[in-house]
């Protein structure tokens, strides 16, 4: 026969905390009770007994002078009130992920929510959340909630707080969320299910699926014990629920090829081993007897110190950590990377192992603030000197800008690129780098000032230099490149094409006529250019613009002929007349002798830049692609044209 054993079978990181709250304090030598069981399990109960730590049922019956353990299932406002106004020393062993549900009921209510409880109501857990709020409503699922909406419409409508026991199904919790969602309009929902007891159910069930029988150890007062058989009951056909070894006979399980072990969260390893062994005549991977272990657990954990853990789950805000000791670790989702931008699903998941730093230890609560972005950094020294021998670009985000540079975060070193290195001009704000990622060069390492100097320029130069090449290599005349503007003057623009600036002439810019390169672009634009021309020696390319498969020319000839009137643009005032645009990229001239029907002495008496008039086309040369224009030709038109009033008169003296 197999006997399996199921990996997260016994004390989660709440109760291992609580009970070694308790062995502490008996160990202390000071007089000290429990106030209620510390955990439900009464192997331990007794053991703690033994040790002197007794159980009293009430605060009247704490002796005066002694210290109160409060259990891990937490207790309500009104007992801490009362150990406080009795005087009482209290050593709250309630399991964290209990506490922060105390905390979200109470802020619920203080700012006029209604707190909603699923959980088993009688559960000395749930009666404990309850007890932090005045009027919570306590309900044991989702058909009990739909009940209690039906009964209650006016809250439909009222903002809620949902929370859970941490030890339910995620069946029960999942369908009391799906009714909250389907009937509330205004609830907000937080899922304080325990990841272990999740973890626990899981692993549960996948070994219940293929063992031909299951044992579950625990308490039968212990909630998540008797879910876990229940859990296992659906997947197989024989589950045997005892409390330890002494109530199990091995040979009523002959003839069966596999046997599953689990055990609830309040079960400690000594039982577990002792079953296990009862079952098989294999030795269990827990050699260590109970003391030993919690000797083990018992270990202080300091500030600086190098500690790894298994991850049991993620929040927006938070990562927690099981360290396989009193304390409940987490991180802070702003400790896990010194890249602002990185998201948490890419760094750890559920399950992960990980390696932190210690950051601070509150004893008194029972946390310890983790950081992996700090372990990071200590490991990343070694890294940033090897790229300054090396001469190996590396990868940073700019974290702020002063008076001298900007500061780059590099791997969690802090790294110094000076003004003049950070690859902008002199007079360009600093700031547009914050909060970019960049690539330097390391220059300077000074690891016992703990100062590190890069160069942002450095590779930004190495890399525009191979692309250059690159360019250079490949360049043909007509070849197309997407370029960026870099800088405008008054004949032209440059454009950057990959390393390399072409220049535009203002006249490759546009088939129209303009002044300055600033009415077609401007610095930053992306724009597609071809190669005109190119010196490999002078390092000089000539690129256009305008598209020259759309020939202005072609477009007038098709358009006009001589005699034909056009609406055109007045773009330049000549001492001998001036040039008009017929269509983009021709234009015609109107000698002075064309622009009015009486003598002038200047074009600019009677014509402005960028005045529209209607002219004649008097003249088309081919060859030279030369237009001659006249307003004077519209204008005797009109004159001898006869108009009405004269047609009158003649019409008048031929009848007569």
């Amino acid at each position: 026969m197999r006997v399996e054993l199921a990996k997260s079978a016994g004390f989660c990181y709440g109760v291992r905390r609580a009970v070694e709250l308790a062995a502490q304090a008996a160990e202390s030598g000071e007089p000290c009770v429990m106030l209620g069981p510390v955990i439900h399990n009464d192997h331990v109960v007794s053991w703690l007994a033994e040790k002197g730590v007794s159980c009293v049922g009430s605060v009247e019956e704490v002796p005066e002078g002694s210290s109160v353990i409060l259990r891990s299932h937490g207790e309500p406002r009104r007992v801490h009130e009362a150990l406080k106004a009795k005087g009482a020393k209290v050593i709250d062993a309630a399991c964290p992920n209990v506490t922060k549900i105390h905390r979200l009921v109470g802020k619920a209510e203080q700012e006029g929510r209604q707190p909603v409880i699923i959980g088993t109501p009688d559960h000395p857990e749930v009666v404990a959340i309850a007890g932090w709020c005045r009027r919570p409503v306590v309900l044991a699922g989702a058909e009990e909630w739909e009940t209690w909406l039906s009964e209650h419409p006016e809250y439909r409508e009222k903002p809620l707080t949902l929370v859970s026991q941490t030890t339910s199904t995620r069946a029960i919790w999942e369908s009391s969320i799906e009714k909250t969602k389907k009937l509330c309009t205004n609830a907000e929902i937080f899922d304080t299910i325990c990841s272990a007891t999740c973890t626990r159910q899981t692993e549960a069930q996948a070994l219940a699926a293929r063992s031909d029988a299951m044992i579950v150890i625990g308490d039968r007062r212990s909630s998540n014990t008797k879910r876990l058989a229940e859990l296992c009951r659906a997947l197989c056909p024989r589950v045997v629920a005892v409390e330890g070894a002494e109530e199990l006979e091995p040979s009523s399980f002959r003839g069966l090829a596999s046997v599953g072990v689990t055990a609830g969260a309040s079960t400690p390893g000594w039982i577990i081993k002792e079953v296990y062994d009862k079952m098989s005549d294999e030795i269990m991977e827990i050699e260590e007897s109970f003391a030993d272990l919690l000797e083990k657990s018992i270990k202080t954990l300091n500030t600086g110190e190098k500690v790894t853990g298994i991850v049991t789950e993620i929040t927006p805000t938070e990562i927690y950590v099981d360290l396989g000791t009193k304390h409940a670790g987490y991180i802070p989702v702003s400790e896990l990377s010194d890249d602002p931008t990185v998201k948490v699903e890419d760094i750890v998941k559920v399950g992960d192992e990980i390696e932190t730093y210690v950051m601070r230890v509150n004893d008194a609560e029972g946390v310890v603030t983790l950081s992996k972005k700090r372990l990071d950094t200590v490991k990343s020294w070694d890294d940033i000197e090897a790229a300054c021998e090396n001469h190996t670009p590396v990868e940073g985000v700019v974290t702020k800008d002063n008076k001298g540079g900007v500061e780059a975060s590099v791997r969690g070193v802090r790294v110094f690129i000076p003004a003049s290195q950070t690859g902008l001009p002199r007079d360009a704000d600093m700031s547009e780098l914050v909060k970019q990622k960049v690539r330097m060069r390391i220059t300077e390492v000074n690891r016992a000032r703990r100062r590190v100097v890069g160069s942002i320029r450095a590779v930004a130069q190495e890399e525009r230099a191979a692309k250059a090449a690159k360019v250079w290599e490949e360049i043909e005349e007509g070849k197309r490149y997407t370029g960026v503007v870099k800088s405008l003057t008054s004949y032209g623009a440059f454009v950057d094409i990959g390393g390399v600036d072409g220049m535009v002439h203002i006249s490759e810019l546009s088939w129209s006529r303009i002044k300055h390169p600033s009415e077609v672009v401007k610095v930053g634009d992306t724009v597609e250019v071809y190669v005109i021309s190119f010196d490999p020696e002078k390092k000089k390319i000539s690129l256009g613009m305008k598209d020259r498969t759309e020939d202005p020319w072609s477009k007038f000839i098709n358009t006009y002929s001589i005699g034909s009137t056009a609406n055109v643009k007045v773009v330049k005032l000549m001492t001998f007349g001036a040039f008009a645009e017929i269509v983009p990229g021709v234009d015609g001239l109107i000698h002075i002798s064309q622009i009015a029907d009486h003598r002038i002495d200047k074009p600019g008496d009677v014509l402005s830049e960028g005045q529209m008039v209607d002219v004649r086309i008097t003249d088309i040369d081919m060859d030279n692609k030369k237009v001659s224009l006249s307003i004077r030709a519209l204008l005797e038109d009109a004159r001898n044209q006869p108009g009405e009033a004269d047609e009158v008169v003649a019409s008048s003296e031929a009848e007569e």
